[in-house]
C-alpha cells in the first residue's frame, strides 16, 4: 500500500511539474501583463500586440492618454514593439452609425468610449488596469501544442443603445493575426452591423489594395483630392474579393513604397513639428482582413476611405495639416457585414508582401 501511495504521489508531483514547466514555456513567447494592476497590453513575440487606453504599445512614448475608444495594434520585432494601427468599433442602429473613438463617454462626456479587459464574458466590471493576464487555451484538439491567448474587451454603451463587446485572441501558430469575435450584451438594442475598422492606414502609407483580379492604388483612386478630411468612393462586394484555396476571403493593403522611402521623413519645419507621423517600425509590414470560408455571407463587403493629409485633431485650419508624402493613402480599411452574435473576423499585420500572403495557407 505504501509503495502504491509513493507511486501516486510521484506521478502527481510529475504532473504538477509538467504543468508548471508548460506554463513557463508558454510565457516565453506570450506578451502578458505581470499582474492585474499592470498596463493592459497583450500579444506574442514576433507578431501582434494590442493594448487599450491609456496603455500604448510603444511604452512611454504613448502613455500620455491619446485617443480613447480605440484598440491599439502593434507588432513585436527584435525585442521592440511598434504601433501599426488603431481598431475602432462602429455599431449601426436604425441605419445610423456611431464611432467608438468620437462617441462621448457616459462618464465625462469626452470623446471616446472607455474600454477595459476581462477574463470571461461575465467579468464585466470596469477596471482601469489589465485586470487579467489573458487566458491560455488549446483550441485545436488535433494539435494540442497550439496555444491561444484570449481576452474579452468591454466598452461603454453607445448613445444609439448598442452595447457590443469583443473577444480578442491570438494563436501561437499564426502570431501575425488578431482574431476578433463580436458579441452584444443582453440589454443592447438590435444592431444591423457592428464593424471593427482599422482607422490609421495613412501611418503605414497603405496605397495598394489587392482584390480578386486587380490592384487599386489610392493615388489614382483619389487623384486630385487635396482637402483636409476623408474622401470615399465605392465599396467592394464579396464577389470582388480575393479567395484563398480553402475558401477564406482576404483583403490586403500595403504601401507602394520600399522601406527606405517609407521610413524617411521630410526635413522641413512643418514635418519635423509633426514627426509623430513618421513611420517608426524597423521593417515594412502588410495589413489584411480575413473571413473564414464558413464565417461569412453575401452581405460581406470591403470598405475603404482615404486621406491626402495627416489627421490634425479635427482642426478646421488647413495650415495645421501636412500632406502625406507620396500622395493620398487609404485610411479606414474594414470588412462590413450584417451583424450576428459571435461573428468572427481576423486582422493581420505581416512581414509578408501581399503576393506572398495571397499564396499562403491559413
Amino acid at each position: 500500500m505504501r509503495t502504491n501511495n509513493c507511486i501516486f504521489i510521484f506521478v502527481f508531483l510529475m504532473i504538477l511539474f509538467y504543468q508548471d514547466l508548460k506554463a513557463q514555456h508558454s510565457d516565453k513567447n506570450w506578451i502578458r501583463p505581470a499582474n492585474a494592476k499592470s498596463e493592459a497590453m497583450l500579444g506574442i513575440s514576433n507578431g501582434i500586440v494590442f493594448s487599450i487606453w491609456p496603455t500604448g504599445v510603444e511604452g512611454d512614448r504613448e502613455n500620455t492618454g491619446g485617443p480613447r475608444g480605440l484598440i491599439r495594434v502593434g507588432y513585436e520585432n527584435k525585442g521592440a514593439v511598434y504601433l501599426i494601427n488603431f481598431l475602432a468599433i462602429e455599431p449601426v442602429v436604425s441605419g445610423k452609425i456611431e464611432y467608438s473613438e468620437i462617441s462621448p463617454s457616459l462618464i465625462d462626456n469626452q470623446w471616446g468610449k472607455l474600454m477595459w479587459a476581462g477574463e470571461s464574458e461575465t467579468d464585466t466590471a470596469y477596471f482601469g488596469g489589465a485586470k487579467t493576464r489573458g487566458i491560455i487555451l488549446h483550441p485545436d484538439s488535433q494539435h494540442p501544442e497550439v496555444e491561444e491567448l484570449s481576452v474579452y474587451i468591454f466598452m461603454e454603451r453607445f448613445k444609439n443603445g448598442a452595447h457590443p463587446y469583443l473577444r480578442l485572441f491570438i494563436r501561437s501558430d499564426n502570431p501575425e493575426e488578431l482574431g476578433i469575435e463580436v458579441f452584444n450584451h443582453s440589454g443592447s438594442v438590435p444592431m444591423q452591423r457592428c464593424a471593427v475598422t482599422a482607422t490609421m492606414g495613412n501611418y503605414s502609407r497603405l496605397r495598394k489594395l489587392h482584390l480578386k483580379d486587380k490592384v487599386i492604388n489610392s493615388t489614382a483612386l483619389y487623384k486630385g483630392y487635396e482637402e483636409i478630411g476623408f474622401t470615399e468612393k465605392e465599396s467592394y462586394a464579396v464577389s470582388q474579393l480575393w479567395k484563398a484555396g480553402n475558401g477564406d476571403v482576404i483583403a490586403v493593403a500595403e504601401s507602394d513604397e520600399d522601406f527606405n522611402s517609407l521610413s524617411s521623413w521630410p526635413q522641413e519645419k512643418n514635418y519635423l513639428d509633426r514627426a509623430g507621423w513618421r513611420y517608426r517600425p524597423n521593417l515594412k509590414l502588410s495589413q489584411y482582413w480575413r473571413k473564414g470560408a464558413s464565417e461569412y455571407d453575401y452581405s460581406l463587403m470591403l470598405r475603404v476611405n482615404g486621406r491626402a493629409k495627416y489627421w490634425s485633431g479635427g482642426s478646421p485650419n488647413k495650415q495645421d495639416y501636412i500632406d502625406i508624402p507620396g500622395g493620398p493613402s487609404f485610411e479606414n480599411f474594414e470588412l462590413r457585414e450584417s451583424y450576428h452574435p459571435a461573428q468572427k473576423v481576423y486582422f493581420g499585420v505581416t512581414k509578408k508582401t501581399a503576393q506572398q500572403l495571397l499564396l499562403s495557407k491559413f
